[in-house]
């Protein structure tokens, strides 16, 4: 399969092997392919901040996250990618309920990638969204 083709990841594989700061934010993924990925997460008291809504840097993890897992399947074993730049905005501000964040590619290049999320309520309303510019780093 080349880069070009849409690589399927298997979630349930790639849930067990997420790592302990993915394991802390609660991400659940439920689809992860090199053209979107979705994972879903329940906000609990270790998200908060001290006001009791959602920290931002919260919101930031979760867009680089899925980005940078979504643009890792794009490069695939061409190398590594490494987030350059984070660039989120929060457009509603929630104390508790379920989350779904959705990652989709905008610019998929020799040297870069850019990667819109959203992060969105149950209700299916906008709470963040994130554009994330990843470096290719070619394997030598």
């Amino acid at each position: 399969m080349t880069h070009t083709e849409a690589a399927q990841v298997d979630v349930k594989a790639l849930q067990a092997g997420v790592g302990a700061f993915v394991e802390h934010l609660g991400l659940t993924w439920v689809e992860a392919s090199a053209d979107r990925v979705v994972a879903t997460w329940t906000i609990g008291p270790h998200l908060l901040q001290p006001y009791g809504i959602v920290h931002g840097g919260v919101h930031c993890s979760v867009v680089e996250t899925l980005a940078s897992l979504g643009a890792g399947i794009w490069f695939g074993d061409r190398g590594t990618v490494v987030g350059a730049s984070n660039q989120t905005d929060f457009y509603r501000a929630v104390p508790r309920g379920e989350v779904t964040s959705t990652a989709t590619p905008i610019h998929r290049g020799r040297s870069q990638q850019v990667w819109l999320v959203e992060n969105r309520d149950d209700q299916g309303r906008l709470l963040a969204r994130g554009q994330v510019r990843l470096q290719n780093l070619a394997s030598p």
